[in-house]
């Protein structure tokens, strides 16, 4: 075993990881070079599961047409090494019926984690149950159709989900921001979110720019998250998958403990994939409790000595379990996702701005296709009307329901503007809540409407 340095540049080091470091040294997911097709020289298509078939082969298996593919690979060849994500305009063929707003709401799915974490008093268990809630989301995070980036103004509710309440808001578009605020009697979840990517021909790398707050009631306590990033293979040529090898760093800002969590590289034949360790930490830089699992099964976790091992006398305890998903979804959603995607969870008084409303997202959840190409492109088009408009009157926007803060945090891809929840969308929900002309009102029936200036920007 090395030491506590060690263990903790490693991701955890120890028990786990150093099982795990042998089979890494394996090597890594097949690499193979596309040299056949017309155009397409040296690109790489990389297969999780190993094989030896041919690159040119599983090159096609992707979810393009062959016309597709082309067209695609022509617009999007230019932009290698670029941070494509305000760059392009993308096909809804790669899209899922479903805003970042509503991804960002994915991870209130197992919150009992944190009405756990809140109950329990054991420093080191509080922060097991915490860490675990924060791995239960790379399970949604793993699907690979993308979802649309929010409108200017857009936001999206959920009221009481397991008695939480979530408020989310697209804040900026230019670079794209989102913001998002959860709540219960246990606990107060605030996320100022910014991707930065970097296009890498048949892939691309996300990097997670974005300042994370939990604060847990009982004790008082806050958190902060630092997730690894994301890989995004095979993007146009071959099965798209989805990587996030690398370190979950979150911190106890109020007591020093912290739980480092390595998420392993995928290696030969998909070895690795999804496979998750690494320690709880005291604010010593001790080791208190290993941690193992898989995001896409299950979490676990035991005491463990100085050294990183388990102590004698105990058992891995399983701390989250996921639940089973719809066989053969196309989207891959779980049964939360179809809620957030469902006017049955709608609240009454429903804002115009939420995502359900939008047409595009409508249109390709109903599978046409053509229909949701065209509103995409019609509400884009809007929103760069809007644009216009604002820098012509020189007007600023001024999201709803949060304020920017002067705060500016360092993040490992960047410095972040912080936002915070400004309490007006609470105020907003009590006032609903009291009215009763709303109690009928069909959300369907209500036109997306995030726009600031909306009798103007047609």
């Amino acid at each position: 075993m090395g030491s506590k340095e060690d263990q903790s540049s490693a991701g955890g080091g120890g028990f786990f990881s150093s099982i795990a470091a042998g089979v890494r040294s394996w090597g890594t997911a097949v690499h193979k070079s596309v040299n056949g097709l017309m155009g397409y020289e040296g690109l790489e298509v990389i297969n999780p599961e190993g094989g030896n078939e041919d690159a040119e082969a599983e090159a096609l298996r992707g979810r393009w047409k062959q016309e597709d593919r082309d067209s695609y690979w022509k617009m999007m060849h230019k932009y290698i090494g670029a941070d494509v994500t305000s760059l392009v305009t993308l096909p809804v063929i790669i899209f899922e019926p479903m805003s970042m707003l509503q991804r960002m709401a994915e991870i209130l799915e197992y919150s009992e984690l944190l009405n756990k974490a809140d109950e329990c008093d054991d420093p080191y268990m509080r922060l097991a149950y915490t860490a675990s809630w924060f791995v239960s989301n790379y399970y949604a995070l793993q699907r690979t159709w993308k979802p649309f980036n929010p409108i200017l103004g857009e936001t999206f509710e959920v009221i009481n989900h397991c008695g939480v309440t979530f408020i989310a808001e697209q804040v900026s578009h230019h670079p794209p921001m989102s913001v998002g605020h959860g709540e219960n009697e246990h606990f107060t979840y605030d996320i100022t979110s910014k991707l930065k990517t970097k296009f890498l021909g048949n892939s691309v790398d996300v990097y997670p720019v974005g300042r994370t707050r939990l604060v847990l009631k009982k004790s008082g306590h806050v958190f902060d998250l630092v997730p690894p990033p994301t890989k995004v293979n095979n993007l146009i040529f071959g099965r798209t998958w989805v990587d996030s090898p690398g370190e979950l760093v979150l911190t106890n800002l109020t007591t020093g403990e912290k739980a480092v969590l390595y998420f392993h590289p995928c290696g030969w034949f998909g070895q690795g994939r999804f496979e998750v360790d690494g320690y709880v930490y005291s604010s010593e830089e001790e080791p208190k409790v290993l941690m193992a699992g898989k995001f896409n099964e299950s979490m676990s976790c035991q005491p463990c000595d100085l050294e990183g091992e388990p102590l004698p006398g105990t058992e891995l305890k399983e701390l989250w379990r996921c639940l089973p998903s719809p066989a053969n979804d196309k989207y891959q959603y779980t049964h939360f996702a179809h809620k957030l995607n469902s006017f049955d969870t709608a609240p009454k008084g429903l804002l115009p701005s939420d995502s359900r409303l939008r047409p595009d997202r409508f249109a390709l959840e109903k599978g046409d296709m053509s229909k949701s190409g065209s509103e995409k492109s019609r509400l884009e088009e809007k929103q760069r009307a809007e644009k216009r408009m604002r820098e012509a009157r020189n007007d600023k926007f001024t999201p709803r329901w949060f304020n920017l803060t002067e705060d500016i945090t360092p993040t490992p891809w960047g410095d972040l503007e912080v936002y915070e929840f400004n309490g007006k969308y609470t105020e907003h929900r009590a006032q609903i809540e009291s009215s009763t002309a709303l109690t009928d009102a069909d959300p369907t029936a209500i036109e997306f409407n995030p726009w600031q200036y909306p009798d103007e920007s047609e």
